[in-house]
């Protein structure tokens, strides 16, 4: 199989999309392995001009231990997989911590 080099370094097939990757701040972490993460998009209305902000709630599957990402952290995520029922997304690294 062909294979390509990514920026990280790593291998991934030729075929294979781009993953997604998002920025958010986790809203809860009540759950055992998972965070819950919402994703704030602005744009500009296409009629009147006027900034426009949407939020999306997302489940992301998060690291035990010391590294996990804790509710108010800001949070970078990539999609990936089905993981779960509703989760489709996995916390990479720990923006910013909360105060």
């Amino acid at each position: 199989m062909a294979e390509q080099q990514t920026q990280a370094g790593g291998r991934e097939p030729a075929g294979r999309a781009r993953r997604k990757v998002r920025t958010g701040v986790v809203t809860s972490d009540k759950m055992t392995k998972t965070v819950t993460v919402s994703l704030v998009r602005r744009y500009a209305h296409p009629v009147y001009g006027k900034q426009v902000t949407r939020t999306k709630q997302v489940k992301a599957r998060n690291a035990e231990g010391e590294g996990a990402a804790r509710a108010g952290d800001t949070v970078r995520i990539m999609e990936t997989r089905p993981l779960a029922k509703t989760v489709r997304w996995r916390v990479t690294d720990v923006v910013e911590r909360a105060k």
